[in-house]
């Protein structure tokens, strides 16, 4: 990867936004998520007409991060999926795990919401660093 381009980070983010989907659903981890987090599920019910502009949102941020990560990998000179999912691993370590731990520590949730946070983050940031560097 030597620059950084358009495909990629639209798909890398969109992948991130998939694995939300997926990750959170009621089926997945979403109702343990909801439980811990301590939502109000009618109060969540209620605010569906502004899902449509959050998921709007959540993709922009989305592909942001992978722009950004696209430039570590650029930096870094990883070429392959490989070196691309050990500094994913590494950029998660540092950079999300310290504040998720902050929702066990200092918030007083569940740790079970922590690895449930963390781990999409886990997986997220792998796939997008493997769609950023195979799609090069």
């Amino acid at each position: 990867m030597y620059e950084v381009t358009a495909l990629p980070v639209l798909l890398a983010g969109l992948a991130n936004v998939i694995i939300g989907f997926i990750w959170y659903n009621p089926k997945v981890f979403g109702d343990a998520w909801i439980t811990m987090s301590g939502l109000d599920r009618e109060a969540m019910a209620k605010n569906t007409k502004m899902m449509p502009l959050m998921a709007l949102i959540g993709l922009v941020t989305s592909i942001v991060m992978a722009y950004v990560l696209a430039h570590f990998y650029i930096a870094w000179g990883v070429w392959d999926w490989i070196g691309a999912a050990e500094l994913s691993f590494w950029i998660w370590l540092g950079f999300v795990m310290p504040p998720a731990l902050g929702v066990f520590l200092w918030e007083g949730k569940s740790f079970k919401l922590v690895l449930i946070n963390a781990g999409f983050w886990f997986v997220s940031m792998i796939a997008m660093g493997v769609i950023l560097i195979s799609m090069q």
